[in-house]
């Protein structure tokens, strides 16, 4: 890669070649383009009411994942917008308590973005575009030219190409008199299916393009520190490519096919300069932009593909092609400074001089095709986010907004609910929601597009109704925030409450509903308890007291009253009878012992006897068989 020399002339012919090669590259990206849509509702006049589709513009900010409601003016002069109003003495500049105005023009003799700069000047709010032939709806993009002017960046309001079947109906109901109130909705631009969003940013390492390539790098410089901290925390999955073309059959061994591309051909990018005859080879660009796929592709295996951002910024301040450092040992520099791999990274670039494909890029060239809902990318620089084409202005607060539009509702995280991003709606009357407010618990949870009401979950214990009118803390725990919202009270040191795991009930000695209040019973008046006739009752809160007449004791599970003497009588004679039914059961078991002890030892000394002398009952028996032996 190196700086060529500027001959003295360049013949008209080799002009004419690389023109030819030029237009062949813009031709070979053409394919299927899928134009970014917005709805646009008429609520009034009934004669225009119905929701319409718009084409969103690729400039100013697109208020993606939000409305806006104004009124459609059409002006008496200047209708296509083509000079400042001022001129005019012309100002739509909103009043307090008015609507904001939606400026209708029509297309023509001008640029669409300085249509939408003078609008902007002028007051509005939005511009509406109304197309000048039948035809389906396009993408108003920004000029190609060098010599843009410095309002392109500077364009903040909202842009849409209307048809112009509709743009006529529009106008000819303003002509007549008629308030047409118009609401653009931008909810349903980007898809927000769950709670990661995938982006992907098409760019290009020229930085000598003009001020598309100025403003690619400023955006990558200023939305380089958000994107890194959403990558870190896992809420986006980023990835950068790049564009190229190849070179057809028939111009491979031309000059400028060798100049503008790499593997013969297969790999093409255009001159920084637009001019063969100085500066960088359009192949250098391929070749930086095939090293900055490698470095995201070698970080990301390394578990750090935000090191991609570090490393573009770092790039386009250090190796510039205006001080003559786009060059290959400048980025090895860099990739050094931030600890990567960068024979790993040689090793995925390969050798841009081989006959063969480069698996990277032809990757890249295979991406560009569009899939699904996404048409193929031929703009540059291009923002895909969900799988669906950013339109708008490449700055960092309008790419960071849509970028929280692409959040599932209630997952966004907690840069996306900030006030340079979105206003808290549950700041004003709660949002509507229900509100504990001795508790401080709300339903009302701020999203990015608004609001929703949401029974929470406060220290574990959840909470359920509908979030509107109604939420109840539920199941183990409940009590312990405000009380589950049943009734308590304290009175000289003592607590009742009316809170339960299962729910709200007055306690033993209350009646009521147990969430507003619980009433104490009197259990004395209403004769529950403490009713015998020497009994004497006291009603306490909660409870009761009851007592007896002198010489008497309460006996509160038979509710009775009993001497204190009798009770004492009873309790001696009551021993008195344990005491004598013991010594009853020792003597019988004494007696027992006794009887059992002698049967026993008459047994042993008669068995003992048996064996030396004949018994009784075997004496006769024993004496008359030794008499006749005899």
């Amino acid at each position: 890669m190196k700086l060529r020399s500027t001959p003295p002339a360049m013949p008209r012919l080799l002009l004419l070649a690389s023109a030819v090669l030029l237009c062949t590259f813009c031709c070979l990206c053409e394919g299927r383009f899928v134009v970014e849509k917005n709805s646009l509702k008429v609520t009034a006049p009934d004669a225009l009411k119905g929701t319409y589709e718009c084409a969103i513009g690729n400039f100013g900010v697109p208020q993606y994942g939000g409305t806006m409601v104004g009124v459609v003016a059409y002006p008496k002069a200047n209708r296509k917008a083509c000079k400042s109003f001022d001129g005019f003495d012309i100002s739509y500049k909103a009043k307090p308590g008015s609507f904001p105005t939606f400026l209708l023009v029509d297309r023509g003799d001008c640029f669409f973005t300085k249509k939408a700069w003078n609008a902007q000047n002028a007051g509005v709010a939005a511009i509406l575009v109304a197309d000048d032939k039948d035809e389906p709806l396009i993408t108003m993009d920004t000029p190609e030219e060098s010599g843009r002017e410095d309002y392109l960046e500077n364009i903040t309001i909202a842009s849409a190409l209307i048809t112009k079947s509709f743009g006529d109906r529009l106008r000819n109901a303003v002509e007549k008199g008629d308030m047409v109130n118009v609401n653009l909705d931008w909810r349903e631009s980007l898809p927000h299916p769950d709670e990661r969003v995938e982006y992907e940013f098409w760019t290009n390492s020229n930085d000598e393009c003009g001020p598309k390539c100025d403003s690619q790098i400023d955006f990558v410089k200023s939305f380089k520190g958000p994107a890194q901290i959403l990558e870190k925390k896992g809420y986006t999955q980023f990835t950068p490519h790049y564009i190229t073309w190849y070179c057809p059959e028939s111009f491979t061994s031309s000059k400028q096919c060798k100049s503008q591309c790499i593997n013969h051909g297969r790999y093409c990018a255009p001159d920084p300069e637009q001019d063969f005859s100085k500066g960088y080879d359009g192949k250098d660009v391929v070749v930086q932009n095939l090293r900055q796929v490698c470095v995201y592709q070698v970080a990301k295996d390394s578990e750090k593909p935000w090191l991609w951002w570090d490393y573009v910024t770092d790039f386009a301040i250090r190796c510039p092609m205006k001080e003559n450092k786009y060059t290959k040992e400048c980025a090895d520099g860099v990739i050094k400074s931030l600890g990567l791999d960068h024979k790993a990274i040689d090793k995925c670039i390969g050798d841009p001089d081989a006959d063969k494909e480069n698996p990277v890029l032809k990757a890249e060239q295979d991406a560009q095709i569009g899939k699904g809902a996404r048409g193929d990318v031929t703009i540059l620089p291009t923002l895909v986010i969900n799988n669906r084409q950013y339109r708008g202005k490449l700055d960092k607060g309008a790419v960071l907004k849509a970028l929280c539009a692409g959040f599932k509702e209630t997952t966004e995280p907690a840069v996306c609910l900030s006030e340079d991003i979105q206003t808290n709606e549950c700041l004003e009357n709660n949002g509507g929601c229900w509100h504990d407010k001795a508790a401080n618990i709300s339903a009302c949870k701020d999203t990015f597009r608004g609001r929703v009401c949401e029974c929470p979950v406060v220290k574990g214990v959840k909470f359920v109704g509908d979030g509107y009118t109604r939420c109840e803390a539920s199941g183990s725990g409940r009590c312990e925030i405000d009380n589950g919202g049943c009734w308590k009270e304290t009175r000289n040191g003592l607590t009742h409450s009316a809170c339960t795991d299962g729910g709200c009930k007055c306690p033993d000695g209350f009646k009521g509903d147990g969430v507003h209040k619980c009433e104490d019973v009197d259990e004395c008046k209403e004769k529950t308890a403490c009713q015998c006739k020497e009994c004497k009752c006291k009603n306490t809160w909660g409870s009761y007291e009851c007592g007896c007449g002198s010489g008497l004791l309460y006996m509160k599970e038979h509710d009775t009253c009993i001497s204190k003497n009798a009770a004492g009588q009873v309790g001696w004679n009551f021993l008195w009878v344990i005491f004598f039914g013991l010594a009853a059961a020792g003597i019988a078991g004494y007696a027992v012992y006794k009887y059992r002890i002698r049967s026993y030892m008459d047994s042993e000394i008669r068995a003992i006897m048996a064996q030396y002398m004949p018994l009784d009952n075997q004496g006769d028996i024993s004496s008359h068989s030794h008499h006749i032996e005899m």
